[in-house]
Protein backbone atom coordinates (compact mmCIF):
# COMPACT_ATOMS: atom_id res chain seq x y z
CA UNK A 1 0.00 0.00 0.00
CA UNK A 2 1.19 3.24 -1.12
CA UNK A 3 2.19 5.74 2.03
CA UNK A 4 1.50 9.27 1.88
CA UNK A 5 5.16 10.58 0.44
CA UNK A 6 7.45 11.00 3.03
CA UNK A 7 10.00 14.12 3.10
CA UNK A 8 13.19 12.41 2.91
CA UNK A 9 15.21 11.63 6.03
CA UNK A 10 17.51 14.99 6.06
CA UNK A 11 18.47 16.30 9.58
CA UNK A 12 16.12 19.10 10.30
CA UNK A 13 18.31 22.04 9.79
CA UNK A 14 18.84 21.48 6.10
CA UNK A 15 15.54 21.36 5.34
CA UNK A 16 12.47 24.08 5.87
CA UNK A 17 10.39 24.02 8.16
CA UNK A 18 7.07 21.76 7.42
CA UNK A 19 4.33 24.00 6.63
CA UNK A 20 1.64 24.55 9.80
CA UNK A 21 -1.68 24.33 10.02
CA UNK A 22 -4.02 22.68 7.74
CA UNK A 23 -3.67 24.48 4.85
CA UNK A 24 -1.94 28.00 3.93
CA UNK A 25 -4.06 31.06 3.23
CA UNK A 26 -4.01 31.69 -0.61
CA UNK A 27 -3.09 34.95 -1.68
CA UNK A 28 -6.03 37.19 -2.66
CA UNK A 29 -4.76 36.79 -6.47
CA UNK A 30 -4.78 33.20 -6.59
CA UNK A 31 -7.96 32.67 -4.74
CA UNK A 32 -10.30 34.36 -7.22
CA UNK A 33 -8.97 32.61 -9.62
CA UNK A 34 -9.26 29.08 -7.53
CA UNK A 35 -13.02 30.57 -6.93
CA UNK A 36 -13.73 31.03 -10.49
CA UNK A 37 -13.07 27.71 -11.17
CA UNK A 38 -14.73 25.66 -8.50
CA UNK A 39 -18.30 27.57 -10.02
CA UNK A 40 -17.56 26.07 -13.53
CA UNK A 41 -16.67 22.87 -11.25
CA UNK A 42 -19.03 22.68 -8.86
CA UNK A 43 -22.05 24.07 -10.94
CA UNK A 44 -22.09 20.90 -12.83
CA UNK A 45 -22.74 18.59 -10.06
CA UNK A 46 -25.64 20.21 -8.63
CA UNK A 47 -27.15 24.21 -7.34
CA UNK A 48 -24.23 25.68 -6.26
CA UNK A 49 -26.35 26.88 -3.21
CA UNK A 50 -27.10 23.26 -2.27
CA UNK A 51 -23.30 22.33 -1.96
CA UNK A 52 -22.81 22.29 1.93
CA UNK A 53 -19.98 24.82 3.18
CA UNK A 54 -17.67 21.88 4.64
CA UNK A 55 -17.58 20.25 1.14
CA UNK A 56 -17.23 23.55 -0.56
CA UNK A 57 -14.03 24.25 1.76
CA UNK A 58 -12.24 20.51 0.89
CA UNK A 59 -12.38 21.29 -3.00
CA UNK A 60 -10.96 24.66 -2.26
CA UNK A 61 -8.26 23.58 -0.13
CA UNK A 62 -7.67 20.70 -2.88
CA UNK A 63 -7.40 23.04 -5.28
CA UNK A 64 -4.91 25.27 -3.28
CA UNK A 65 -2.80 22.65 -2.79
CA UNK A 66 -3.12 21.09 -6.36
CA UNK A 67 -1.82 24.61 -7.53
CA UNK A 68 0.74 24.87 -5.12
CA UNK A 69 2.17 21.61 -5.95
CA UNK A 70 2.59 22.39 -9.22
CA UNK A 71 4.24 26.07 -8.55
CA UNK A 72 6.88 23.65 -6.36
CA UNK A 73 7.11 21.34 -8.93
CA UNK A 74 8.23 23.21 -11.91
CA UNK A 75 10.24 25.64 -10.07
CA UNK A 76 12.54 22.61 -9.57
CA UNK A 77 14.25 23.35 -12.99
CA UNK A 78 14.92 26.42 -11.91
CA UNK A 79 17.47 24.87 -8.92
CA UNK A 80 20.74 25.11 -9.85
CA UNK A 81 22.53 21.64 -11.15
CA UNK A 82 25.17 21.68 -9.17
CA UNK A 83 26.40 22.26 -5.41
CA UNK A 84 24.97 20.42 -2.79
CA UNK A 85 22.75 23.00 -0.46
CA UNK A 86 21.62 25.30 -2.48
CA UNK A 87 17.95 23.21 -3.29
CA UNK A 88 17.56 21.20 -0.07
CA UNK A 89 15.24 23.62 1.68
CA UNK A 90 13.03 23.82 -2.02
CA UNK A 91 13.34 19.72 -2.22
CA UNK A 92 11.34 20.06 1.75
CA UNK A 93 8.50 22.47 0.69
CA UNK A 94 8.37 20.49 -2.27
CA UNK A 95 8.00 17.01 -0.32
CA UNK A 96 5.94 18.89 2.47
CA UNK A 97 3.08 20.06 0.11
CA UNK A 98 2.90 16.86 -1.67
CA UNK A 99 2.45 15.10 1.29
CA UNK A 100 -0.41 17.29 2.07
CA UNK A 101 -2.28 16.37 -1.10
CA UNK A 102 -1.75 12.61 -0.82
CA UNK A 103 -3.33 12.22 2.44
CA UNK A 104 -5.99 14.85 1.77
CA UNK A 105 -6.92 12.85 -1.61
CA UNK A 106 -7.07 9.54 0.57
CA UNK A 107 -8.97 11.56 3.29
CA UNK A 108 -11.69 13.42 0.62
CA UNK A 109 -11.73 11.18 -1.95
CA UNK A 110 -15.58 10.69 -1.93
CA UNK A 111 -16.28 14.88 -1.53
CA UNK A 112 -13.73 15.35 -4.58
CA UNK A 113 -15.03 12.41 -6.91
CA UNK A 114 -18.57 13.92 -6.22
CA UNK A 115 -17.91 17.56 -6.04
CA UNK A 116 -14.82 17.80 -8.28
CA UNK A 117 -14.90 15.43 -10.37
CA UNK A 118 -11.36 13.72 -9.60
CA UNK A 119 -10.22 11.23 -12.16
CA UNK A 120 -8.26 8.18 -11.85
CA UNK A 121 -5.71 9.65 -14.16
CA UNK A 122 -5.11 12.70 -11.80
CA UNK A 123 -4.49 10.38 -8.77
CA UNK A 124 -2.20 8.96 -10.92
CA UNK A 125 -0.52 12.01 -12.29
CA UNK A 126 -0.11 13.18 -8.41
CA UNK A 127 1.70 10.01 -7.64
CA UNK A 128 3.57 10.29 -10.54
CA UNK A 129 5.11 13.22 -9.57
CA UNK A 130 5.70 12.50 -5.76
CA UNK A 131 7.98 9.33 -7.53
CA UNK A 132 9.52 11.89 -9.92
CA UNK A 133 10.84 13.73 -6.44
CA UNK A 134 11.97 10.68 -4.98
CA UNK A 135 13.80 10.11 -8.06
CA UNK A 136 15.65 13.15 -8.09
CA UNK A 137 16.23 13.15 -4.75
CA UNK A 138 18.04 9.71 -5.59
CA UNK A 139 19.92 11.92 -8.10
CA UNK A 140 20.84 14.77 -5.72
CA UNK A 141 22.29 12.64 -2.92
CA UNK A 142 23.39 9.12 -4.49
CA UNK A 143 21.15 7.77 -1.72
CA UNK A 144 19.83 4.55 -3.69
CA UNK A 145 17.06 3.80 -0.49
CA UNK A 146 15.27 6.42 -2.51
CA UNK A 147 14.83 4.26 -5.67
CA UNK A 148 13.15 2.15 -3.62
CA UNK A 149 10.56 5.07 -2.37
CA UNK A 150 10.31 6.38 -6.71
CA UNK A 151 9.58 2.50 -7.40
CA UNK A 152 6.80 1.99 -4.89
CA UNK A 153 5.15 4.92 -5.88
CA UNK A 154 5.22 4.29 -10.03
CA UNK A 155 4.69 0.56 -9.19
CA UNK A 156 1.69 1.59 -7.59
CA UNK A 157 -0.07 3.75 -10.42
CA UNK A 158 0.17 0.61 -12.45
CA UNK A 159 -1.49 -1.82 -10.27
CA UNK A 160 -3.76 0.52 -9.08
CA UNK A 161 -4.32 1.39 -13.11
CA UNK A 162 -4.90 5.12 -12.77
CA UNK A 163 -3.98 5.75 -16.33
CA UNK A 164 -6.16 2.83 -17.63
CA UNK A 165 -9.04 5.47 -18.55
CA UNK A 166 -6.78 7.51 -20.51
CA UNK A 167 -7.00 6.37 -23.87
CA UNK A 168 -10.83 6.31 -23.83
CA UNK A 169 -10.49 10.17 -23.93
CA UNK A 170 -9.65 11.63 -26.98
CA UNK A 171 -6.73 14.51 -26.12
CA UNK A 172 -3.43 13.16 -26.90
CA UNK A 173 -1.92 15.07 -23.67
CA UNK A 174 -2.48 12.72 -21.64
CA UNK A 175 -1.88 9.65 -23.18
CA UNK A 176 1.85 11.29 -23.79
CA UNK A 177 1.72 11.55 -20.01
CA UNK A 178 0.85 7.80 -19.84
CA UNK A 179 3.54 7.41 -22.09
CA UNK A 180 6.37 9.65 -19.95
CA UNK A 181 5.36 7.91 -16.82
CA UNK A 182 6.46 4.32 -18.61
CA UNK A 183 9.77 5.85 -19.53
CA UNK A 184 10.25 7.26 -15.55
CA UNK A 185 9.75 3.66 -14.34
CA UNK A 186 11.78 2.12 -17.00
CA UNK A 187 14.80 3.85 -16.10
CA UNK A 188 13.94 3.65 -11.72
CA UNK A 189 13.53 -0.38 -13.02
CA UNK A 190 16.92 -0.40 -14.38
CA UNK A 191 18.65 1.39 -11.47
CA UNK A 192 17.44 -0.99 -9.68
CA UNK A 193 18.08 -4.40 -11.80
CA UNK A 194 14.73 -5.50 -11.48
CA UNK A 195 15.08 -6.71 -15.45
CA UNK A 196 11.46 -9.01 -15.21
CA UNK A 197 9.54 -5.96 -14.78
CA UNK A 198 11.29 -3.96 -17.11
CA UNK A 199 10.15 -6.51 -19.95
CA UNK A 200 6.74 -6.26 -19.13
CA UNK A 201 7.13 -2.18 -18.95
CA UNK A 202 9.12 -2.45 -21.97
CA UNK A 203 5.64 -4.32 -24.08
CA UNK A 204 2.90 -2.55 -22.49
CA UNK A 205 4.59 0.61 -23.23
CA UNK A 206 5.30 -0.57 -26.77
CA UNK A 207 1.36 -1.41 -27.51
CA UNK A 208 0.51 2.09 -25.83
CA UNK A 209 3.05 3.95 -28.71
CA UNK A 210 1.18 1.65 -31.01
CA UNK A 211 -2.34 2.78 -29.47
CA UNK A 212 -1.24 6.03 -29.38
CA UNK A 213 0.19 6.43 -32.84
CA UNK A 214 -2.55 4.69 -34.61
CA UNK A 215 -5.29 6.84 -32.60
CA UNK A 216 -3.74 10.18 -33.15
CA UNK A 217 -1.97 11.72 -36.49
CA UNK A 218 1.24 12.90 -34.40
CA UNK A 219 4.43 13.92 -35.39
CA UNK A 220 6.29 12.23 -32.44
CA UNK A 221 5.58 8.90 -33.27
CA UNK A 222 9.52 8.48 -34.08
CA UNK A 223 10.51 9.90 -31.10
CA UNK A 224 8.59 7.14 -29.38
CA UNK A 225 9.67 4.47 -31.54
CA UNK A 226 13.21 5.52 -30.75
CA UNK A 227 12.95 5.29 -26.96
CA UNK A 228 12.17 1.28 -27.77
CA UNK A 229 15.17 0.56 -29.27
CA UNK A 230 16.76 2.61 -27.06
CA UNK A 231 15.59 0.70 -23.90
CA UNK A 232 16.29 -2.67 -26.17
CA UNK A 233 19.39 -2.02 -26.84
CA UNK A 234 20.44 -1.41 -23.16
CA UNK A 235 18.66 -4.45 -21.93
CA UNK A 236 20.61 -6.48 -24.22
CA UNK A 237 23.93 -4.76 -23.49
CA UNK A 238 23.32 -4.60 -19.41
CA UNK A 239 22.94 -6.01 -16.89
CA UNK A 240 25.01 -9.37 -16.58
CA UNK A 241 22.97 -12.19 -16.45
CA UNK A 242 24.73 -15.10 -14.81
CA UNK A 243 23.25 -18.70 -14.00
CA UNK A 244 23.65 -19.75 -10.50
CA UNK A 245 23.85 -23.32 -8.97
CA UNK A 246 20.43 -24.00 -9.34
CA UNK A 247 20.69 -23.45 -13.15
CA UNK A 248 18.10 -19.74 -12.28
CA UNK A 249 19.12 -16.77 -13.69
CA UNK A 250 20.95 -13.82 -11.59
CA UNK A 251 20.91 -10.56 -12.66
CA UNK A 252 24.55 -8.79 -11.13
CA UNK A 253 24.82 -5.67 -9.79
CA UNK A 254 28.52 -3.73 -9.62
CA UNK A 255 26.69 -2.04 -6.35
CA UNK A 256 28.76 -3.10 -2.77
CA UNK A 257 26.64 -4.94 -0.60
CA UNK A 258 26.39 -5.22 2.84
CA UNK A 259 28.71 -8.91 3.41
CA UNK A 260 30.80 -7.74 0.16
CA UNK A 261 33.28 -5.31 1.26
CA UNK A 262 36.47 -6.71 0.72
CA UNK A 263 38.38 -7.22 4.15
CA UNK A 264 41.38 -4.40 4.04
CA UNK A 265 44.85 -6.01 4.00
CA UNK A 266 47.16 -6.41 7.11
CA UNK A 267 48.71 -2.98 8.28
CA UNK A 268 46.14 -0.60 6.14
CA UNK A 269 45.29 1.98 7.81
CA UNK A 270 41.20 3.09 8.07
CA UNK A 271 40.02 6.36 7.16
CA UNK A 272 42.68 8.85 5.78
CA UNK A 273 40.91 9.36 2.96
CA UNK A 274 37.56 8.95 1.58
CA UNK A 275 35.51 9.07 -1.44
CA UNK A 276 33.02 11.81 -1.41
CA UNK A 277 32.24 13.16 -4.48
CA UNK A 278 32.28 11.97 -8.39
CA UNK A 279 31.85 13.22 -12.10
CA UNK A 280 30.70 10.43 -14.22
CA UNK A 281 31.20 11.84 -17.77
CA UNK A 282 29.47 10.16 -21.04
CA UNK A 283 30.31 11.65 -24.33
CA UNK A 284 30.89 8.59 -26.60
CA UNK A 285 29.79 8.75 -29.69
CA UNK A 286 27.09 6.06 -31.02
CA UNK A 287 27.54 4.10 -27.37
CA UNK A 288 24.42 2.34 -26.12
CA UNK A 289 22.00 4.67 -23.70
CA UNK A 290 18.73 5.61 -22.79
CA UNK A 291 17.30 8.64 -21.05
CA UNK A 292 20.62 10.27 -21.38
CA UNK A 293 22.22 7.15 -19.63
CA UNK A 294 25.10 5.32 -20.93
CA UNK A 295 25.95 1.53 -20.11
CA UNK A 296 29.31 2.88 -18.86
CA UNK A 297 27.87 5.75 -17.07
CA UNK A 298 25.17 3.34 -15.82
CA UNK A 299 27.66 0.88 -14.47
CA UNK A 300 30.10 2.99 -13.26
CA UNK A 301 27.50 5.11 -11.00
CA UNK A 302 26.46 1.41 -9.41
CA UNK A 303 29.79 0.92 -8.76
CA UNK A 304 30.16 3.72 -6.40
CA UNK A 305 26.90 2.55 -4.66
CA UNK A 306 25.63 0.64 -1.87
CA UNK A 307 22.93 -2.10 -2.39
CA UNK A 308 19.45 0.09 -1.38
CA UNK A 309 17.59 -1.18 1.56
CA UNK A 310 13.92 -1.37 1.29
CA UNK A 311 12.76 1.34 3.15
CA UNK A 312 9.33 1.05 2.01
CA UNK A 313 8.65 -2.53 3.70
CA UNK A 314 10.30 -1.27 7.29
CA UNK A 315 8.05 1.56 7.15
CA UNK A 316 4.90 0.64 5.79
CA UNK A 317 3.32 -0.31 9.23
CA UNK A 318 1.50 2.66 10.79
CA UNK A 319 3.49 4.63 13.77
CA UNK A 320 6.65 3.59 11.43
CA UNK A 321 6.68 6.88 9.76
CA UNK A 322 8.63 8.85 12.71
CA UNK A 323 10.02 6.41 14.46
CA UNK A 324 13.19 6.39 16.18
CA UNK A 325 13.54 2.90 15.06
CA UNK A 326 13.88 3.86 11.16
CA UNK A 327 17.13 2.64 9.52
CA UNK A 328 20.19 4.91 10.09
CA UNK A 329 20.58 6.64 6.35
CA UNK A 330 24.08 5.11 4.38
CA UNK A 331 26.01 7.72 2.57
CA UNK A 332 27.54 6.75 -0.62
CA UNK A 333 29.61 9.18 -2.83
CA UNK A 334 27.80 12.27 -3.96
CA UNK A 335 27.63 11.92 -7.78
CA UNK A 336 27.02 14.31 -11.17
CA UNK A 337 25.76 12.32 -14.17
CA UNK A 338 26.84 14.19 -17.22
CA UNK A 339 25.77 12.79 -20.74
CA UNK A 340 27.55 14.47 -23.51
CA UNK A 341 28.36 17.82 -21.67
CA UNK A 342 30.33 21.09 -22.77
CA UNK A 343 34.03 22.49 -21.81
CA UNK A 344 31.90 24.87 -19.91
CA UNK A 345 29.59 22.71 -18.12
CA UNK A 346 31.96 20.26 -17.03
CA UNK A 347 34.44 22.52 -15.88
CA UNK A 348 31.53 24.63 -13.72
CA UNK A 349 30.48 21.33 -12.30
CA UNK A 350 34.13 20.52 -11.77
CA UNK A 351 34.94 23.41 -9.98
CA UNK A 352 31.50 23.01 -7.86
CA UNK A 353 32.35 19.81 -6.83
CA UNK A 354 36.22 20.71 -5.60
CA UNK A 355 34.95 23.68 -3.73
CA UNK A 356 32.65 21.75 -1.93
CA UNK A 357 35.15 18.79 -1.01
CA UNK A 358 35.16 18.17 2.41
CA UNK A 359 38.74 17.39 4.23
CA UNK A 360 40.59 14.07 4.04
CA UNK A 361 38.23 13.17 0.99
CA UNK A 362 38.85 11.97 -2.68
CA UNK A 363 37.37 13.31 -5.90
CA UNK A 364 36.81 10.81 -8.41
CA UNK A 365 36.25 11.89 -12.35
CA UNK A 366 35.57 9.55 -14.79
CA UNK A 367 35.74 10.08 -18.58
CA UNK A 368 34.23 8.09 -21.12
CA UNK A 369 34.66 10.08 -23.89
CA UNK A 370 35.74 9.68 -27.59
CA UNK A 371 39.69 10.56 -28.15
CA UNK A 372 40.57 13.74 -30.15
CA UNK A 373 44.02 13.33 -31.20
CA UNK A 374 46.26 15.83 -32.41
CA UNK A 375 46.46 16.84 -35.80
CA UNK A 376 50.34 17.17 -36.17
CA UNK A 377 53.85 15.69 -34.23
CA UNK A 378 54.96 18.13 -32.25
CA UNK A 379 58.04 19.02 -31.22
CA UNK A 380 57.46 19.38 -27.21
CA UNK A 381 55.50 17.16 -24.84
CA UNK A 382 53.61 19.35 -22.92
CA UNK A 383 49.97 18.26 -21.44
CA UNK A 384 47.79 20.03 -24.79
CA UNK A 385 50.42 18.32 -27.05
CA UNK A 386 48.79 14.74 -27.13
CA UNK A 387 44.75 15.52 -27.79
CA UNK A 388 42.14 14.38 -25.10
CA UNK A 389 38.84 13.44 -24.57
CA UNK A 390 36.00 15.26 -26.93
CA UNK A 391 33.41 17.81 -25.30
CA UNK A 392 30.59 18.96 -26.59
CA UNK A 393 30.39 23.03 -28.34
CA UNK A 394 26.67 22.12 -29.60
CA UNK A 395 23.89 18.69 -28.17
CA UNK A 396 22.39 19.17 -31.68
CA UNK A 397 25.05 18.86 -33.78
CA UNK A 398 27.48 16.24 -32.10
CA UNK A 399 25.59 13.46 -32.06
CA UNK A 400 27.67 10.74 -33.66
CA UNK A 401 25.47 11.41 -36.70
CA UNK A 402 26.73 14.73 -38.21
CA UNK A 403 30.32 13.53 -38.65
CA UNK A 404 29.96 10.15 -39.61
CA UNK A 405 27.38 10.75 -42.45
CA UNK A 406 30.70 12.75 -44.16
CA UNK A 407 32.05 9.23 -45.24
CA UNK A 408 35.20 10.35 -43.72
CA UNK A 409 37.95 8.54 -43.06
CA UNK A 410 38.63 7.46 -39.41
CA UNK A 411 41.63 9.56 -39.61
CA UNK A 412 39.66 12.45 -41.14
CA UNK A 413 36.69 12.50 -38.48
CA UNK A 414 39.59 12.91 -35.52
CA UNK A 415 41.32 15.65 -37.57
CA UNK A 416 37.75 17.22 -37.93
CA UNK A 417 37.46 16.32 -34.13
CA UNK A 418 40.34 17.85 -33.03
CA UNK A 419 40.06 21.48 -35.25
CA UNK A 420 36.51 22.03 -34.79
CA UNK A 421 35.52 21.25 -31.33
CA UNK A 422 36.57 21.10 -27.72
CA UNK A 423 37.91 18.80 -25.92
CA UNK A 424 39.56 17.94 -22.30
CA UNK A 425 43.33 18.14 -22.49
CA UNK A 426 45.67 16.30 -19.08
CA UNK A 427 46.27 20.03 -18.63
CA UNK A 428 42.78 21.37 -17.67
CA UNK A 429 42.81 19.37 -14.72
CA UNK A 430 46.40 20.10 -13.32
CA UNK A 431 44.20 23.26 -11.19
CA UNK A 432 42.07 20.31 -9.49
CA UNK A 433 45.24 18.75 -8.16
CA UNK A 434 45.49 21.08 -5.48
CA UNK A 435 43.32 18.40 -3.73
CA UNK A 436 43.17 14.29 -3.79
CA UNK A 437 42.02 13.06 -7.22
CA UNK A 438 40.77 9.93 -8.78
CA UNK A 439 40.80 9.76 -12.57
CA UNK A 440 39.59 7.26 -14.73
CA UNK A 441 40.22 7.48 -18.40
CA UNK A 442 37.97 5.18 -20.59
CA UNK A 443 38.79 6.61 -23.85
CA UNK A 444 40.60 5.65 -26.97
CA UNK A 445 43.10 8.07 -26.34
CA UNK A 446 43.83 7.42 -22.81
CA UNK A 447 47.40 7.44 -23.59
CA UNK A 448 47.34 11.58 -23.66
CA UNK A 449 46.87 10.98 -19.46
CA UNK A 450 49.81 8.71 -19.53
CA UNK A 451 52.06 10.81 -18.19
CA UNK A 452 49.95 13.10 -15.74
CA UNK A 453 51.90 15.32 -13.64
CA UNK A 454 51.47 15.94 -10.09
CA UNK A 455 52.50 19.31 -9.41
CA UNK A 456 51.09 19.82 -5.93
CA UNK A 457 52.59 16.35 -4.22
CA UNK A 458 48.62 15.34 -3.32
CA UNK A 459 47.36 11.98 -3.52
CA UNK A 460 46.88 10.94 -7.16
CA UNK A 461 45.62 7.89 -9.19
CA UNK A 462 45.28 7.93 -12.73
CA UNK A 463 43.53 4.24 -14.08
CA UNK A 464 43.68 4.39 -18.27
CA UNK A 465 41.57 1.78 -20.36
CA UNK A 466 43.48 -0.30 -22.62
CA UNK A 467 43.91 1.37 -26.67
CA UNK A 468 43.48 -2.29 -27.75
CA UNK A 469 41.37 -5.32 -27.40
CA UNK A 470 41.31 -8.71 -28.31
CA UNK A 471 39.33 -9.71 -31.29
CA UNK A 472 37.14 -11.67 -29.05
CA UNK A 473 36.02 -8.14 -27.27
CA UNK A 474 35.67 -5.95 -29.97
CA UNK A 475 32.25 -6.88 -30.83
CA UNK A 476 31.11 -6.36 -27.37
CA UNK A 477 32.60 -2.90 -27.01
CA UNK A 478 30.61 -1.75 -29.68
CA UNK A 479 28.02 -1.80 -26.96
CA UNK A 480 29.80 -0.60 -24.51
CA UNK A 481 33.78 0.97 -23.93
CA UNK A 482 34.57 -0.12 -19.95
CA UNK A 483 36.08 -3.56 -19.60
CA UNK A 484 38.79 -3.26 -17.22
CA UNK A 485 40.86 -0.20 -16.66
CA UNK A 486 44.74 -0.86 -17.56
CA UNK A 487 46.62 0.13 -14.44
Amino acid sequence: MVRGARQPQQPRSRLAPRLTGTVEKPPRKRRSRTEFALKEIMSSGGAEDDIPQGERKTVTDFCYLLDKSKQLFNGLRDLPQYGQKQWQSYFGRTFDVYTKLWKFQQQHRQVLDNRYGLKRWQIGEIASKIGQLYYHYYLRTSETSYLNEAFSFYSAIRQRSYYSQVNKEDRPELVVKKLRYYARFIVVCLLLNKMDVVKDLVKELSDEIEDYTHRFNTEDQVEWNLVLQEVAAFIEADPVMVLNDDNTIVITSNRLAETGAPLLEQGMIVGQLSLADALIIGNCNNQVKFSELTVDMFRMLQALEREPMNLASQMNKPGMQESADKPTRRENPHKYLLYKPTFSQLYTFLAASFKELPANSVLLIYLSATGVFPTGRSDSEGPYDFGGVLTNSNRDIINGDAIHKRNQSHKEILTVLHCCFPSLHPGDLYPFTRKPLFIIVDSSNSVAYKNFTNLFGQPLVCLLSPTAYPKALQEYLRKSTVILPSY
